[in-house]
């Protein structure tokens, strides 16, 4: 006989309760599973499970305490009880671990959903057959099956609302709809149960028994108490994760302050890891070495290091840092990029926790290449000061000994008998000692000592009138084109020297072009507002010669200019031409430039000031001309000079043009000699003695007789107009005509009449 059972509406209504907290509460440890990781992962994953899975069996329970049949006395099986339980525990919580896998994806939800539905159906039907009572119990298909598609779709949507992230409201909302289904499930279940009763069982309707009711509230309160204890934690765990996020966000806007700082420093600035490699650099450091950050972090820093920086670095620098914990001053070539190289001067400091643990390595760079330029400029600059005085000094012993060779072989040209061989021997000496006269010459442009006849100077007409002679010696491969402005301004220089600089320019631009080729030569005004590599603010002209030659590398471009550097063979370059060509422009008050590129021939730039810019002269007055010549008769001439043979060879040229000769070693000789007679009509004095200068001598001699004409003989033009007091200025080398027209030149000035014996005046 079939029997109905009746249901406590109380007791359905505190399961459907369980049910609904029991879903929220899976719900919020979800979310808490999602937020750790490691142990407590695990941790929050079986309490969720618990929660979810103990919480459906205890809606379950308390379900099935809630319902009774008349007359009959309902038991249950402590084991079957159990075991329903850890089914659903363990459902529950395979679930879960299958959902908060990385490899998330919609059929692994619907396998899960599946998996914990079964669960949860074997649960619920374990329960069934836990019970004790004088029935047989079987099912109805259709509402069998449809508790089984409950308990699914529950189960599914259970573990979907519990992967996502969802608000307090929409937790409520959801954990409603779920608890609602794991009832309807139940309640589905409970539908499809029929109970028919062995046959001879009577009874009475008779009300649940106390114990059962009571038994439904422990379980219920049991489990509000431990579902109620999950969201405490829940809730204090989520507080500290707050506080642990506000930290962190924190501690990292700190590390993003310091790491901004750090990176916008102006400082080239980085850190290294313990096996010396980058971990962090400045933007400085990245705009020095021309590398971006993704290129350079990782990498070790030797590798930004020349080969030898890079070694000395690896082999000694490095095991000292390691060491001592801190090295400085190491001096180190850095390589750009673009294969540039930089002189760096590094510094780096370990840095260790409290524990002493080894954290990171902090390190800078300091530029310094300008700096060793600007040493190696100025070391330059005096070794070339060094040389000038040396060259200057030299020239001027050299100037002597030929003015005895020139002056020796005029007399001796003059007292050779009419032998043609003899004559060529004579003249071959001559010219070779002229050549002499004209290295010099070069010597002292170089050490800016050459005596300049500095004009207005066209330099239009200067290079156009010189075309022929630059066709020449360039050859006819050479083609030489000419640019100038409709109106250029004059040039402040002297025009012979700046021919011979334009020569010797030209004929560097033949050499450097083999197969032939071009030389552009042109000239512009420019203007100079401030002061810039050695040129005054002013105007200039720019005259630029540019070939199409082989060009230079910068190391032959810095140093073009030494003395007696060359590129050229054996025999081919005295390596004078531009040191001259730069001592031209520089005593001229202008600049030579020098712009050249490897492949792309090369551009000399003089630039000299604008006639007119400038005042006065840079020379001592010029020696005399053939329209000075001036027959002086018998004049007495005292010579003053150090070097004997100079002095030697001045007295017989001057006796051989028939005046009387009084000569002197020392300047003190000469004043000794000129205060015991008054007869001496000229004094002829060398510029550079040792006890006094011949300008310090004329002084002498003038104050005590001012009628008293004094001839200047010098080398070098290292006196200015000042220091010659005006004098007359005959340089040497000189021959016996340059020394007569000298003389003639004084007398004239002076209008000397010369006291001859016999003679009343």
């Amino acid at each position: 006989m079939a029997v109905v059972g009746s249901h406590n509406h109380w007791l359905v209504a505190l399961s459907f309760l369980i049910a609904i907290f029991a879903s929220y509460t899976a719900l919020d440890l979800a979310g808490r599973i999602r937020a750790a990781e490691g142990l407590f992962r695990r941790l929050w994953l079986a309490a969720a499970a618990v929660a979810m899975g103990g919480g459906i069996w205890a809606m379950h329970f308390v379900a099935m305490l809630a319902f009774t049949i008349p007359g009959m006395q309902v038991s249950y099986d402590l084991g079957l009880t159990a075991l329903s339980f850890l089914v659903a525990v363990a459902a529950t919580g395979a679930s879960f671990v299958f959902m908060n896998r990385s490899d998330y994806s919609t059929v692994k939800l619907a396998a899960a959903g599946l998996f914990m539905g079964l669960g949860v159906v074997a649960m619920h039907y374990m329960g069934m057959a836990a019970m004790k009572m004088p029935v047989d119990l079987s099912y109805d298909r259709a509402w069998l099956s449809t508790s089984i598609l409950i308990a699914m779709g529950a189960a599914t949507a259970a573990l979907w609302l519990a992967s996502r992230n969802s608000h307090q409201v929409e937790r409520a909302a959801a954990a409603l709809v779920m608890g609602l289904a794991v009832a309807g499930m139940h309640y589905a279940g409970m539908r499809a149960a029929l109970f028919t009763a062995h046959t001879g069982t009577h009874g009475s309707v008779a009300a649940p028994a106390m114990g059962q009711t009571a038994l439904a509230i422990a379980v219920a309160a049991a489990t509000f108490l431990i579902l109620f204890l999950s969201l405490v934690a829940a809730m204090f765990d989520r507080r500290f994760a707050v506080l642990a996020a506000r930290e962190t966000m924190a501690l990292r806007q700190s590390e993003e302050r310091f790491r901004s700082l750090y990176r916008g420093t102006p400082l080239p600035l980085h850190s290294l890891d313990r096996d010396g490699r980058l971990e962090q650099v400045s933007y400085t450091w990245l705009q020095l070495l021309g590398y971006t950050e993704d290129e350079v972090v990782g990498r070790p820093l030797a590798n930004f290091l020349a080969e030898a920086s890079a070694r000395r670095f690896l082999q000694v620098d490095w095991p000292a840092l390691m060491e001592h914990g801190q090295v400085d001053g190491c001096e180190y070539r850095a390589v750009t990029r673009r294969g540039d190289f930089l002189d760096v001067i590094a510094a780096a400091r370990v840095e260790r926790d409290s524990t002493g643990e080894f954290l990171h390595i902090l390190g800078g760079l300091t530029d310094v290449t300008e700096r060793k330029r600007a040493e190696e400029a100025l070391r330059q600059s005096q070794k070339i000061e060094a040389i000038g005085q040396l060259t200057g000094g030299v020239a001027h012993d050299f100037n002597n000994l030929l003015a005895v060779v020139i002056g020796n072989l005029d007399l001796l040209r003059k007292r050779l008998p009419e032998d043609p061989r003899t004559a060529r021997l004579v003249q071959g000496a001559m010219e070779g000692a002229e050549r002499g006269a004209r290295l010099t010459q070069r010597l002292l442009a170089f050490a800016r000592r050459q005596d300049l006849k500095l004009e207005a100077v066209d330099v239009q007409q200067l290079i156009l009138g010189m075309s022929d002679l630059l066709q020449r010696s360039l050859g006819p491969r050479v083609r030489v084109r000419t640019h100038f402005p409709l109106a250029l301004p004059l040039a402040y220089a002297d025009a012979h020297q700046l021919e011979l600089a334009v020569l010797n320019i030209a004929v560097n631009a033949r050499d450097a072009m083999p197969d032939g080729g071009a030389l552009d030569i042109s000239a512009t005004l420019e203007a100079i507002e401030a002061p810039e590599d050695g040129l005054c603010r002013g105007s200039y002209v720019r005259l630029a010669l540019a070939d199409e030659g082989q060009g230079m590398d910068d190391e032959t471009v810095r140093r073009a200019t030494e003395p007696f550097f060359t590129t050229k063979g054996v025999g081919k370059g005295t390596g004078l031409g531009l040191s001259m060509v730069q001592g031209l422009a520089a005593q001229s008050g202008g600049r030579m430039r020098i712009k050249s590129q490897l492949g792309a021939g090369t551009v000399i730039e003089l630039w000299l000031p604008v006639a007119g810019e400038i005042e006065g002269s840079l020379s001592s007055p010029p020696l005399p001309g053939q329209d000075d010549a001036h027959d002086t008769g018998c004049l007495t001439i005292m010579v003053v000079d150090d070097d004997e043979l100079v002095l030697a060879n001045t007295a017989a040229m001057l006796e051989d043009l028939g005046h009387h000769v009084l000569v002197a070693e020392s300047p003190q000789s000469a004043i000794d000699q000129l205060g015991q007679r008054a007869d001496v009509d000229l004094v002829i004095t060398d510029f550079m003695m040792p006890s006094m200068t011949g300008v310090e001598l004329a002084s002498v001699l003038q104050k005590a007789d001012q009628s008293l004409r004094i001839l200047l003989v010098s080398g070098f033009a290292e006196l200015s107009t000042e220091q010659s007091g005006q004098l007359p200025m005959l340089r040497k080398p000189f021959n016996q005509q340059a020394l007569a027209l000298a003389i003639g030149q004084v007398c004239k000035r002076s209008k000397v009449v010369p006291i001859r014996p016999g003679i009343t005046i």
